[in-house]
């Protein structure tokens, strides 16, 4: 890694990165959990091939407004270099706010990933890494020391380099899994596609099946044994009150007292049907929508056949 704290180094490797197509950045801050968090270090991996973070920038800004400017004017702002973050709007609101240009989050990306393509429990950095990455067992205690205190341990410095270092493979095996299971609808095989839900789909019906009925089972069984919550399970109930008025006497009363009641009501087929007489005597606005709907054809009859 390289670690630099005098200010004309970090504004000279500053100078540098400019020139980078993408960075992959992290940042640590002291007092992260009171009103006034500081900004500690910022680092940054231009080569994703480093798999040990030899070639990692930590910068080390605490305390130094003026470098953690220049990095934002000089890499932030600029939109020709794209920087990747892990949870990229809590870095960013010590990294340009809103200036900030061409940022794209690993976690936005993998949200967008449905749980079957990305069966994890959560989205941390270190899920993640250990999900997608040859790295394993990754040791996050580190994170919650001081990042305020001087000088750091070796420790802190080997945390704050390897992050950068998962960040940008967690990229990479994203970006990979995106473009195996996403390719561009005009290319997709349909007769593939169409087998593939077959084959998943029966199975499907039986789970959803089995856990609706599991569910109601739990839900009954706490209820007669008066049990509020397990360690699995909570049982609340909601209580709504719904208030209802009949329109005529709304209407009435509204105009007695002056309130303006003239909103547009959606039409109903039952009060098409109600009003169909005086259809021609409404000022009728109509409004034309679509949507796409998929239906099963035979789906079950065609996977016995195929059995």
């Amino acid at each position: 890694m390289i670690y630099l704290t005098d200010t004309n180094d970090i504004n000279k490797a500053i100078d540098k990165l400019t020139t980078a197509n993408i960075l992959w950045i992290d940042t640590e801050v002291a007092d992260y959990n009171t009103r006034k968090p500081r900004l500690s270090l910022i680092q940054l991996l231009a080569e994703p091939q480093d798999l040990i973070g030899d070639n990692v920038y930590i910068f080390d800004v605490l305390e130094k407004p003026d470098i953690t400017k220049f990095f934002i004017d000089q890499i932030m702002v600029n939109p020709n270099i794209e920087k990747v973050f892990h949870n990229a709007k809590y870095d960013i609101k010590f990294l340009g706010k809103n200036q900030a240009q061409n940022i794209t989050c690993t976690l936005e990306i993998a949200k967008k990933l449905p749980y079957y393509i990305l069966p994890i429990p959560n989205l941390k950095l270190k899920t993640l890494t250990e999900k997608l990455t040859t790295f394993q067992d990754i040791d996050k205690k580190v994170q919650g020391s001081d990042w305020g205190e001087r000088p750091l341990t070796e420790k802190q410095l080997e945390y704050a380099k390897m992050d950068t270092v998962y960040l940008a493979q967690i990229y990479l095996a994203l970006l990979e899994l995106i473009h195996q299971n996403n390719p561009e609808p005009a290319n997709e095989n349909l007769d593939e596609l169409t087998r593939r839900y077959q084959e998943v789909f029966h199975e499907w019906k039986l789970l959803d099946s089995e856990i609706s009925h599991i569910q109601e089972r739990i839900k009954l069984a706490m209820q007669k044994q008066n049990i509020s919550e397990t360690s699995s399970f909570k049982l609340s109930s909601v209580k709504r009150t719904t208030q209802k008025v009949n329109f005529s006497d709304l209407a009435n009363i509204a105009k007695n007292q002056g309130i303006d009641l003239d909103f547009p009501i959606t039409l109903t087929q039952k009060l098409q049907k109600d009003v169909e007489n005086i259809m021609d005597k409404l000022s009728i606005n109509k409004e034309n929508s679509y949507s796409w709907k998929l239906t099963l054809k035979d789906l079950i009859n065609n996977i016995e056949a195929d059995e």
